[in-house]
């Protein structure tokens, strides 16, 4: 297959600007290596590139001086580093960098967010701008494939997902064995480096749990009692999986009315073939029960995709009554509701009265096989 340009690309050169840090977030695995070169590769300029993994970069940068780095960057015009969570006060030494080397430009990626890690929060306030890489969206594997190969590979996506090695693969044996590797390999690393926790069992025995629940709106004391663990440390793990862009909460959207559900929250996977690897579930999807459930993930995470692609900044809930009325998806962009229902089969529901009464100037879509392409 050929080589996929990734939307973001050109927007993150164009930010590329004297005196400012890019940085490049996204799960372990999603391609940020493959498109920091992409981008050095071709700047016109002197590029330096490091990787926070690599000790010798650790010694270049520990000494925490502006002297140093005006002799480590002499002549450079962009500084690259790939895997940055890894380097102590990563936030501290890219202002120290950005503000004492005239015109060099920075690009930084971390597979954590550098907030979580309290390393890239307030320091590079006004001198940063942050992207956000997923695994590929259905928009960019568009560029190698037809729309009859679109069609064909939707169950694959449906239950293998977007990672860019797992698309590139080309037997489900092989996808399988990737995305198990990066349950097992990749998936806590960057958790366990967070929070300094020495047993995952109980994260992953959580990530279970939610996987099972997908599309479903979770009680955290419920979770507690499965896991043996209190409803503070449920929602702390919790916060650390979004953290490092495994899962997200979709809120549940209100205007205060008083039959609409406020405080409930579900929770989705970034790849529905992590999710799938998670509780080791590959089968067809013709003899599968979670057929609606994977459905849903896939259009909301492809949503949310061409949200961050193209920097949209809108907001993402779903809807519910207590008395049981609910849409899956609400998206909010400049006091513009989109409302969505999504199915499998080739059902066309109208909305909710209550939701139609309530906001009779959001529009309102019925999301199934035969339209989902316009929707994504």
């Amino acid at each position: 297959m050929e080589t996929i340009k990734r939307i973001l690309q050109d927007k993150i050169t164009e930010r590329l600007e004297p005196g400012k840090a890019v940085l490049i977030f996204g799960a372990r695995r999603v391609g940020k290596t493959v498109l920091m070169r992409q981008i050095t590769g071709g700047y016109n300029g002197r590029t330096m590139i490091l990787n926070g993994e690599d000790y010798d970069t650790l010694a270049l940068l520990e000494n925490r001086t502006a002297a140093n780095y005006r002799h480590l960057l002499d002549g450079i015009d962009l500084l690259a580093i790939d895997e940055a969570q890894n380097i102590p006060q990563i936030g501290n030494i890219l202002k120290l960098i950005v503000d004492e080397i005239p015109g060099i430009r920075v690009l930084a990626s971390g597979s954590s967010s550098f907030d979580r890690l309290n390393k890239a929060g307030e320091p590079l306030v006004g001198r940063s701008t942050q992207f956000l890489l997923t695994p590929f969206s259905q928009r960019e594997i568009a560029q190698t494939e037809t729309a009859m190969e679109t069609r064909q590979n939707l169950e694959a996506r449906l239950i293998y997902g977007s990672y860019p090695e797992v698309v590139m693969l080309d037997s489900f044996e092989r996808k399988t064995d990737y995305l198990r590797d990066i349950i097992g390999a990749y998936l806590l690393k960057d958790i366990l480096a967070i929070d300094g926790l020495k047993n995952s069992g109980k994260m992953r025995d959580l990530l279970r749990l939610i996987a099972f629940q997908l599309g479903s709106e979770v009680s955290y004391d419920e979770l507690g009692k499965q896991l043996g663990m209190s409803k503070a440390t449920v929602e702390k793990y919790l916060d650390l999986l979004e953290k490092v862009f495994v899962i997200y909460r979709l809120g549940a959207y209100s205007r205060n009315l008083r039959k609409e559900v406020t405080k409930a929250g579900k929770w989705y996977f970034y790849d529905n073939g992590i999710r799938n690897a998670v509780i080791g579930a590959f089968s067809p999807l013709a003899v599968r029960q979670d057929t609606g459930a994977l459905w849903e993930n896939y259009i909301i995470g492809e949503r949310r995709k061409a949200d961050f692609n193209e920097r949209l900044n809108k907001e993402f809930y779903f809807w519910r009554t207590y008395d049981k009325q609910e849409i899956d998806l609400i998206e909010e962009c400049d006091n513009h509701l989109t409302a969505m229902e999504f199915k499998w089969g080739n059902k066309t529901p109208a909305p909710p009265k209550a939701f139609r009464d309530a906001y009779p100037h959001a529009e309102f879509h019925v999301v199934n096989r035969d339209n989902y392409s316009k929707f994504i």
